[in-house]
């Protein structure tokens, strides 16, 4: 199979999807690589680097997208991408569609086959491919949040975790999955009084004893987030339906409940924000106010740490890639029904329920529109 990797394009993207290590894998199982000039440039990663393990270097996006039978990404195509889709094509990549019914729609027209790294599953049902992601972003939440504490940043002006004499800052967590539990991590380093909520007492139960007690865990009811709110000095939120919109868990008026200049941070951002008030965010810019609350809501946290993200995420998605090459599609997807559970589109079919669902679209069954699916051209 001809593998392409483009030049990630979303805004203050640096990292790549394949590293040399991938292109060595798939060169030895027989595969040709095809990557963008400058593709791993963000990464610290040289065409030469790429060339010395067999990869070919074409000029653009255009070529890599023509000649590729499969292309493998880190974010989710941009509109200039989805215009370079062909049918049968395979792409694989995070695309957080249940937020953003204008990408599904593109996805669709192209008929694709499209395979999102969030949604797939392993033998527990948890997210190999997103977990590595999610722990940087739950540790990157803390460190971008007590930066935003600071007084020139627009915060409070405190330091989250306090000095002798003087009380550390209160962090709430609100969710207790893998990007919660790095975040509390980091909060509770850093010396923060530091509060995790979840729905789960059984999460809750995990928690209390990977974190060794160092902070409160609590039931994530309505009320006791409520009641806790104007105590807190930066809010994170890490709530996770698998593939699905992310739920509103602190309303507008809520907000009023809060410190003036205390922060929010939306790691949910991806799949839609989790609080009422987020909207998309960049690196580049990454804040704004709302009723004297400052909001973090960047879209792609892990892309700022591209070393060790890529790094990260292509120890975890390698084998799903050779897998695919080594196989086809069909029975790749066909052998693991984890890996069925990333396919989200396929012969213009919404494959995945949680986003026909949320975007009121007809779903078909994966299984049935992988059927309808011939290879690209």
């Amino acid at each position: 199979m001809k593998v392409g990797v483009p030049t990630e394009i979303k805004t203050d993207e640096y990292r790549v999807a394949l590293t040399p290590s991938g292109v060595r894998e798939l060169v030895d199982h027989g595969h040709e690589v095809v990557i963008q000039r400058g593709a791993g440039e963000g990464s610290a990663i040289s065409d030469a680097d790429y060339e010395g393990q067999g990869a070919t270097i074409l000029p653009d996006a255009e070529a890599v997208f023509g000649e590729a039978e499969m292309i493998v990404k880190v974010k989710e195509p941009q509109p200039v991408e989805v215009a370079m889709l062909r049918p049968g094509q395979t792409l694989f990549t995070y695309l957080h569609l249940a937020p953003d019914a204008e990408l599904t729609q593109g996805l669709v027209d192209s008929s694709a086959t499209c395979i999102a790294y969030e949604t797939v599953t392993d033998a527990r049902g948890r997210l190999p491919l997103l977990a590595p992601m999610s722990e940087i972003a739950g540790k990157i939440a803390t460190q971008a949040g007590a930066f935003m504490l600071e007084k020139p940043l627009g915060g409070r002006g405190m330091l989250l975790g306090g000095v002798p004499g003087v009380a550390a800052g209160k962090v709430m967590v609100i969710g207790g999955g893998v990007v919660g539990q790095n975040a509390a991590e980091i909060a509770i380093g850093m010396g923060a009084e530091t509060y995790v909520y979840d729905r789960s007492i059984d999460r809750l139960r995990e928690l209390e004893h990977i974190l060794n007690s160092r902070c409160s865990t609590c039931f994530a009811s309505t009320l006791e987030v409520e009641a806790r709110l104007p105590d807190m000095d930066l809010v994170i939120g890490a709530v996770l339906v698998h593939g699905a919109k992310a739920p509103r868990v602190i309303t507008r008026d809520q907000l009023k409940l809060m410190k003036r200049n205390s922060v929010l941070v939306d790691v949910s951002i991806d799949q839609g924000g989790c609080f009422e008030t987020s909207r998309p965010t960049t690196h580049t810019d990454p804040t704004y106010e709302v009723d004297g609350v400052t909001h973090y809501c960047v879209a792609n946290m892990p892309g700022a740490v591209p070393i060790t993200s890529t790094w990260a995420l292509t120890n975890a998605t390698m084998p799903y890639v050779t897998k695919l090459a080594d196989l086809g599609v069909h029975t790749a997807l066909e052998s693991d029904p984890g890996f069925m559970n990333g396919l989200n589109v396929a012969a213009g079919k919404v494959t995945y329920e949680p986003v026909a669902r949320d975007q009121g679209l007809e779903f078909t069954p994966p299984q049935d529109a992988l059927r309808l699916v011939t290879a690209a051209a």
